[in-house]
């Protein structure tokens, strides 16, 4: 079933994990947000995606697709969500992006250069950084190294220190607790610490799976928030939810997915309004569903 639109983050910090960024001038969680160097201008709305994945089917092993002929597209400085039923293959378009599952047919395009196929590491340096489901600190390491692992392809230590600024900026706690353990962190802190982690290489694109996953609605608020700070510094995000509604507000673009395919796609406060969104959670396949004008 075709998609149906809607109308309508100093050398010497590189060089010494253990430099605490929290010595510097205290930095305001609400001010503007840090600028991306490597970042370029908001895009306009007919700016090329980032990230195109076009007629994807992809499964496990020999069982049956899992994805069938699926298409998302993720445009510069944009959070794009993909929300959806448990089983309707969110977390699979991840894998299939980062190169943890090749697909068996269908093609993925980063910044204008076909990939797929190709490796996780391949797709890294190419400008896509996962964030996997759960949380992926070493707790018994410091919050600076476990954030310097997400510089291991960096040889240069000037570009190194220039990401540590950015991501301490962006997210201050992380400079704040910047020698700490990160096993002390609590689950909310430690998910801020893998997303400096994962701008580290400079991303195109983020690809999250499922953030909020057994934080508190605290938590859930403020990881939301650090989303859209990202966004807003110019790394683009590729969302996977099940809190959709929570997602959906802090999203530019909504894509429901069901069965392995977009049903649905369009602005996320226009699927937030959808009655076929709340159908399709709470059972039954969607139903063809006048836009509104």
């Amino acid at each position: 079933m075709a998609s149906e639109p809607l109308a309508g983050p100093a050398a010497e910090k590189a060089v010494s994990p253990a430099a605490n960024p929290a010595a510097s001038p205290a930095v305001n969680p609400a001010a503007s947000p840090a600028v991306n160097p490597a970042a370029s201008p908001a895009a306009s709305p007919a700016a090329e995606p980032l990230l195109r994945l076009t007629d994807v089917q992809a499964g496990y092993g020999r069982a049956a697709l899992v994805l069938r002929g699926l298409s998302v597209t993720v445009a510069p400085s944009s959070v794009v969500c993909l929300v959806g039923p448990n089983g309707a293959g969110k977390s699979t378009v991840l894998k299939v992006a980062s190169g943890m599952l090749r697909p068996r047919a269908g093609q993925v395009v980063v910044d204008g250069v076909d990939v797929t196929g190709r490796t996780p590491q391949q797709l890294l340096a190419a400008g896509l950084s996962h964030v996997p489901q759960g949380h992926s600190v070493f707790p018994e390491m410091t919050v600076a190294e476990n954030v310097l692992l997400g510089a291991y392809t960096v040889r240069d230590k000037s570009v190194v220190a220039e990401r540590i600024n950015f991501v301490t900026e962006l997210f201050p706690l992380v400079g704040e607790r910047w020698t700490a353990l990160a096993g002390a962190l609590s689950g909310g802190q430690q998910k801020q610490v893998e997303f400096a982690r994962s701008l580290m290489v400079r991303p195109k694109v983020v690809l999250l799976d499922e953030p909020s996953m057994g934080l508190d609605p605290k938590a859930t608020a403020i990881v939301f928030e650090q989303v859209q700070r990202m966004r807003d510094a110019g790394t683009a995000v590729l969302l996977v939810e099940q809190n959709a509604r929570r997602a959906l507000e802090a999203a530019d673009v909504g894509c429901v997915l069901d069965l392995g395919r977009v049903h649905i796609t369009g602005p996320a406060p226009d699927l937030l309004a959808d009655p076929r969104l709340a159908q399709l959670y709470l059972g039954g396949r969607p139903k063809e569903v006048p836009n509104a004008p």
